[in-house]
């Protein structure tokens, strides 16, 4: 199973600062699309990014609560605790701001997957022609 540690270079989404207005990051991202299903709180997120990723995403509780108090912080979501199973939790909601910067990021999204999706396997470049003539 791949863990996702969203720590990169520091940019929104990789253990930097999110700020209204600016690009998501990964994991902010997929914080959104998950919650945009529903409420949830934090267990039952990484349960849920586990279950879309088909057993392969694991976030760590390192880097899934910080991030969602950023998106909290920022407007994104919307927190309140309360009692799930019995036990106090704190369950987050996709706020109006949250819902159309998500649609807003969405062809951003499927151009990077995309593009890293050709890394395994790469296409055609100029200096694999170069090579090749």
């Amino acid at each position: 199973m791949k863990e996702w540690s969203g720590q990169t270079d520091g940019t929104p989404g990789a253990g930097g600062t999110v700020n209204a207005g600016a690009p998501l990051g990964q994991t902010e991202i997929l914080l959104l699309s998950v919650l945009k299903q529903g409420p949830l709180h934090g267990y039952a997120i990484v349960e849920a990014l586990r279950e879309r990723g088909a057993g392969t995403l694991k976030m760590p509780t390192g880097t899934l609560y910080p991030a969602l108090r950023r998106l909290e912080q920022e407007g994104y979501l919307a927190g309140e605790w309360g009692t799930v199973g019995g036990r106090r939790r704190r369950t987050y909601r996709l706020t109006s701001f949250g819902r159309t910067a998500l649609a807003g990021e969405r062809p951003a999204w499927r151009e990077f997957v995309g593009t890293i999706g050709t890394v395994p396997e790469p296409r055609a470049t100029w200096w694999r022609a170069r090579a090749d003539g």
